[in-house]
C-alpha cells in the first residue's frame, strides 16, 4: 500500500509539473515545503519490500550487463589535475582513436578532468566501471589546427592548472601560463597544421577550452562515444594479455 500511495503522489506531481490541462482543472498547489533526504546506508534499515520485489527482475538484467568483466587494472588511477594517471590514460585512448578518422594517431589529445567522473581502482574493470568513469555520451572529435591556434589551447590548459594530455608536454608557471610546450618532443611550429583528438564537448569550446574553436577542419564520427572507445581499448589490452597500467607521468609540470 505504501508503494501505491507513493505512485499516486508521483502521478499528481507529474501532472502539476507537466502542465496537463485535465490535472490543472482538478488540482491546485496551495503550498510547498522541502527537506533533504540523505540517500545512504540508513535507508537499508527499513527497505520497502514491495518496491524491492517490483524492481528485482529489472535489477537482475541491469546487474548482468554492469558486471560483465572487460579487463584488469594493475594499479589505482586518479583523474586529478594537473595530470592524473586516469586523465593521461583517457587522453591516450582519444589520441589513438583518431586513427579511425585520419588513418594514424592524432598529434595531441586533450581530455577534461571534469568529464571523468570516478577513479579507476586496481582489479577487475567491468562495464559498470566504465559507465561510472565515463557516464556522459561525449564523442570523439578530430580537429586540424594551425600551430599558432594550438598554442592558445595550451594556454587554456595552463589556466586550468592541467588537464588530460597525450602526445605533448608543457610547463605551467606560477601565474598559470604555458611555457616549454612540446608536441612529440619538439616546439610547436606556428605555421604547421596539427591534428588534435578530443571530445565534442571540448571541441565546442566548453570547460575553459575555447582555444579549440580555432580549428581549420573538424571531423566527429557519429556514435563514437568516449565510453565505447575506452571499453574497446580495455578489451583489446585484455585480448593481448595485458593489464591496464598508468602512462608515464611528467607531461605537465607545474611550477610552485
Amino acid at each position: 500500500m505504501k508503494l501505491i500511495r507513493l505512485l499516486r503522489k508521483a502521478s499528481l506531481w507529474c501532472c502539476l509539473f507537466c502542465g496537463l490541462t485535465a490535472c490543472q482543472s482538478t488540482y491546485k498547489v496551495t503550498s510547498a515545503t522541502g527537506r533533504r533526504i540523505p540517500i545512504d546506508s540508513t535507508l537499508d534499515a527499513a527497505p520497502d519490500e514491495q518496491a524491492i520485489a517490483l524492481l528485482a527482475p529489472y535489477k537482475q538484467k541491469v546487474d548482468s550487463v554492469m558486471a560483465r568483466p572487460l579487463g584488469e587494472a594493475a594499479e589505482d588511477m586518479e583523474r586529478d589535475r594537473p595530470e592524473g594517471a586516469l586523465s593521461r590514460l583517457v587522453a591516450d585512448v582519444l589520441r589513438e582513436a583518431a586513427t579511425e578518422v585520419i588513418g594514424h594517431p592524432a598529434d595531441v589529445a586533450f581530455m577534461n578532468a571534469g568529464g571523468i567522473r570516478a577513479s579507476l581502482s586496481k582489479g577487475t574493470i567491468s562495464y559498470g566501471t566504465a559507465l561510472e568513469i565515463l557516464p556522459f555520451d561525449n564523442s570523439l572529435c578530430v580537429l586540424t589546427m594551425k600551430g599558432s591556434a594550438l598554442l592558445a589551447v595550451f594556454d587554456n590548459v595552463a589556466s586550468l592548472k592541467g588537464n588530460g594530455l597525450s602526445g605533448a608536454s608543457l610547463r605551467i608557471t606560477a601565474d598559470r601560463k604555458a611555457r616549454e610546450v612540446r608536441v612529440a618532443g619538439k616546439p610547436i611550429d606556428p605555421d604547421r597544421l596539427y591534428t588534435v583528438a578530443t571530445i565534442d564537448y571540448l571541441a565546442d569550446g566548453n570547460d575553459g577550452m575555447d582555444g579549440l574553436l580555432q580549428y581549420e577542419e573538424r571531423a566527429c564520427p557519429p556514435g563514437r562515444t568516449l565510453r565505447d572507445l575506452f571499453i574497446e581499448y580495455v578489451e583489446r589490452e585484455t585480448a593481448a594479455g595485458r593489464t591496464l597500467r598508468a602512462p608515464a607521468s611528467g607531461r605537465i609540470i607545474v611550477e610552485p
